[in-house]
């Protein structure tokens, strides 16, 4: 009986394993825009002087039931004083844009702690949120034993982790190549922060990677050149090296922040587009 239990139990794995993955359709909102950003700050030995208006995105990956967000954006006060912000629109609202309202959204990917990626996780009432372990576990105690070592990360958005943590409305991401939900899987990324992670869905072209700032702009990867905000810029060509193998092609490997996004994919404005 117990041989019994034991084929029935590898012939279910099995099964399961055979089973298609869902299909995503994946969209880019742009909720905002930083100008004359130095693209030195964000391809490594860039020239001087070049400057960029660099769009401030979100992704929304739709299918199998779910809404899900690929980071979250930000919307509190200070940043607006430490930034010059045009274009602004809150994430919760802007996801409207494509159609899904905030309480719409079941979870939440946090690709890593800076604040332009992660303040808003507080805005959607009812998402899980999903961060590496290691990068919240850190950035909610270690890093700030130190003056150096939490650059990027608001107070704020840790003191929200940590609520919605206590709140039962976090999942912990424990490492690479985990797949937190069918079809969207997390990879460990270059050491833009402790833990930073990106994500691959699989959409009816194959694996769609969602950089964010493993990868700033096209250039990063046309060019194989790091990022400049890394703390070890071979983790982060590791990275780009991983992210082509993942992809269906290099044309579906989405970076955090350049504009052409918006451009590249069909568009009916100019905050939304489909990527896959």
């Amino acid at each position: 009986m117990t041989g019994l239990r034991w084929f029935i139990g590898v012939a279910l794995a099995a099964a399961a394993m055979a089973q298609p993955k869902p299909q995503y359709e994946i969209y880019a909102i742009r909720y905002a825009t930083i100008p004359d950003f130095a693209v030195n700050q964000l391809v490594a030995g860039a020239e001087a002087g070049r400057k960029l208006d660099i769009a401030m995105m979100v992704w929304l990956v739709k299918g199998n039931g779910r809404n899900i967000l690929v980071d979250s954006g930000f919307y509190r006060e200070q940043f607006f004083k430490q930034w010059h912000v045009t274009d602004f629109v809150k994430p919760s609202d802007a996801v409207k844009r494509a159609g899904v309202q905030p309480e719409d959204i079941t979870d939440v990917i946090i690709t890593h702690m800076h604040w332009d990626h992660a303040d808003g996780m507080d805005l959607f009432p009812k998402a899980k949120i999903w961060l590496q372990k290691d990068e919240l576990e850190y950035y909610a105690g270690e890093a700030w034993q130190s003056r150096r070592t939490h650059g990027g990360i608001d107070p704020d958005d840790v003191i929200a982790a940590v609520k919605l943590n206590m709140q039962g409305r976090v999942g912990l991401v424990n490492g690479d190549a985990q797949e937190i939900l069918p079809g969207v899987t997390c990879y460990t990324g270059g050491k833009h922060t402790y833990a930073s992670q990106f994500v691959a869905v699989n959409t009816a072209v194959g694996a769609v990677v969602l950089a964010s700032d493993n990868m700033y702009l096209y250039e990063n990867l046309e060019k194989h050149i790091a990022i400049a905000a890394t703390l070890d810029a071979d983790s982060n060509l590791r990275a780009q090296d991983r992210m082509k193998q993942l992809a269906a092609s290099p044309q579906f490997i989405i970076p955090g922040h350049d504009p052409a996004v918006m451009t590249k994919f069909p568009h009916s404005d100019a905050w939304v587009a489909k990527i896959q």
